[in-house]
């Protein structure tokens, strides 16, 4: 089977620590499209993502008019869900408010692990989990930042692909 470049990229980049805000913003991007579907369908996506929403500009995306997104709907291959696209506008203008609290977006996410790798260990594969208390938690305060479709198990999957939570199973 060949993988989409979405998909490969997605795939090459899950798990890896960033503290780049444009790719935190398009993990989070990829996991609000993720709810209801498949990450290989929200990952596939990557192109077109960065097609309606200015190369991942958080400062575009946050212009956006939220009541004119006839466009963004209407670009092929797109995932047409309106509450989902507004989500994403919403989060780039979080973005730009936690910016102006804590100096970037990476500094406020990391902070709920201590600026360190938070890494669960497991005996097999089996007992990966999809949220934890700390996916509620960071959650919880993302939706007080203004964060749109956020909630614990989208929350604690964005922070694996960003690198702040990693898996480590013993018995592969």
């Amino acid at each position: 089977m060949t993988l989409s470049p979405g998909i490969r990229e997605y795939e090459n980049r899950f798990g890896k620590p960033t503290h780049n805000d444009q790719e935190l913003f398009e993990l989070l991007t990829v996991g609000v499209f993720q709810v209801g579907l498949s990450w290989k369908v929200a990952a596939s996506k990557l192109p077109v993502f960065r097609a309606v929403f200015f190369n991942m500009d958080i400062n575009k995306v946050a212009a956006i008019d939220l009541e004119n997104i006839d466009s963004i709907v209407a670009y092929p291959d797109m995932i047409r869900n309106r509450r989902k696209i507004s989500a994403v506008i919403k989060n780039a203008r979080a973005i730009l408010q936690i910016r102006e609290e804590f100096g970037s977006f990476a500094n406020y996410m990391w902070q709920f692990v201590d600026d360190t790798p938070k890494i669960m260990e497991y005996e097999s594969s089996d007992e990966i989990r999809n949220t934890d208390p700390l996916g509620a938690k960071v959650a919880k305060d993302m939706k007080k930042h203004g964060f749109s479709f956020v909630g614990p198990t989208v929350t604690y999957l964005f922070m694996k692909a960003g690198g702040m939570i990693q898996d480590q199973v013993w018995d592969k």
